[in-house]
């Protein structure tokens, strides 16, 4: 009676393992792909089970076989895993479900679908490309509440992405404003060489001009006196030409 017992046990462990050795990889893998861009809205026929679903299913069914009860385990996860999820898809693949509600936040979503046929319900909660959670139901008030509550759920998760996201876009605007502040600084410095070149310039320009100014004062003073001169030997010579004449005093 309790071989079956410790088979299951030995199952779920080694399934556990297996998630968790897919599940790091995945994570690994997700943040190598580049960051999604805030308000993506990947098309619907795009988007596809949550990689640790495939996880779940692929270490359920790659367990089974070994016995009858281990086989029945996996049956039975795996069915868990792919039941809506798996219907959902293949639905929207094939067009007959109407898209009555949407929120986006971030890379995360929440769609709310109508079947008319069976008169059935199905709100999804997915992130990025893949989904995350299925709802089936047929009551249109307990669909409305979940997909409301699917909505609220990734405005809360999408804030971090939101904020990583406007960082991101404040330091680029940040980086590009010092680049210009470098790129005007450099012009400046530019000036400012060119400035104080010319200014030595001047200030050589003013020195020998004040310097030839000092020369030209002293030459005219010369001049001044050595006209003073002429002009009085000049007088002295016309007094002493009219001197006998009449009218000279």
């Amino acid at each position: 009676m309790k071989h079956p017992l410790l088979v299951r046990r030995a199952m779920l462990l080694a399934a556990s393992c297996l998630l968790l050795q897919h599940g790091g990889s995945v994570l690994a893998a997700q943040g190598e792909e580049a960051a999604p861009i805030v308000g993506t809205r990947p098309a619907l026929n795009t988007l596809t089970p949550q990689p640790v679903a495939d996880a779940l299913r692929d270490a359920a069914s790659g367990s089974s076989g070994s016995s009858a009860s281990s086989a029945s385990v996996s049956a039975s996860s795996s069915a868990e895993v792919q039941g809506n999820v798996a219907e959902l898809m293949q639905m929207i693949q094939d067009t007959k479900l109407s898209e009555l509600r949407t929120t986006y936040n971030g890379s995360y979503g929440a769609s709310l679908f109508f079947y008319p046929r069976e008169l059935t319900y199905y709100v999804a909660l997915f992130q990025n490309k893949h989904f995350w959670r299925v709802i089936k139901s047929a009551d249109a008030g307990r669909a409305e509440a979940i997909y409301a509550g699917f909505a609220q759920q990734t405005a809360q998760l999408a804030e971090v992405e939101i904020r990583r996201t406007q960082l991101q876009a404040q330091k680029l605007y940040i980086e590009d404003v010092i680049a210009l502040s470098e790129d005007r600084a450099k012009r400046l410095q530019a000036d400012l060489e060119v400035a104080r070149t010319q200014q030595a310039k001047v200030n050589d320009y003013q020195r020998q001009t004040q310097d030839e100014a000092a020369a030209l004062r002293e030459e005219k003073e010369r001049a001044q006196a050595q006209l003073r001169q002429v002009q009085g030997q000049v007088m002295l010579l016309q007094r002493q030409m009219e001197m006998g004449l009449p009218g000279q005093k």
